[in-house]
């Protein structure tokens, strides 16, 4: 055998662990991502009986980005089992109480339904900010590539570049702007 086929066979069968950026990403989208490597699904020995799925870590959940009006119109429910006890919280009072909790349950509802679901939880590490503890971060060998690029700001473009773009006009020298 080849050492090549040999780390190929190795990685199949190893749990591998993914690092995934969510800034300006849609929680929806990069579940089902994300829930294909927690499970294994990506994986050529996949079985639904076989226990074969990757960790995943995901930060920088504070700057998810849903799309149109998501934030004011998708309601989470919970229940608290006690008569008149139903709630429902909106994704951005949600996000502002725990800013890992969006993406976690966008994960949540893409895994199957069933027991396993916890264990297959318990492989997703999420954080709202860059900061990861390091004892995670020496596991990682594989980066999940963003779905979306990420958009530049307007304090990330240079004064040269702000210079040298193409105007439609030029102001006169005695224009007022407000």
């Amino acid at each position: 055998m080849s050492a090549y086929e040999r780390v190929k066979q190795w990685n199949t069968f190893a749990r591998i662990w993914h690092i995934y950026d969510a800034k300006w990403q849609n929680p929806f989208d990069s579940a089902k991502v994300i829930s294909k490597h927690i499970q294994g699904l990506h994986k050529p020995i996949y079985h639904p009986l076989n226990d074969c799925g990757d960790n995943v870590i995901v930060f920088n959940t504070r700057h998810i980005a849903l799309p149109g009006y998501e934030w004011k119109k998708r309601a989470y429910f919970h229940h608290t089992g006690y008569p008149k006890g139903a709630s429902w919280t909106l994704a951005w009072q949600l996000h502002e109480i725990n800013p890992t909790l969006v993406m976690q349950k966008a994960v949540k509802w893409e895994l199957p339904r069933g027991l396993s679901k916890f264990k297959l939880m318990a492989r997703l590490h999420i954080f709202p900010d860059e900061e990861i503890p390091e004892e995670l971060l020496k596991n990682v060998t594989s980066q999940l590539r963003q779905l979306r690029p990420v958009p530049r700001t307007l304090d990330s473009h240079s004064d040269k570049e702000i210079e040298e773009f193409p105007k439609v006009m030029d102001y006169p020298q005695d224009y007022i702007i407000k």
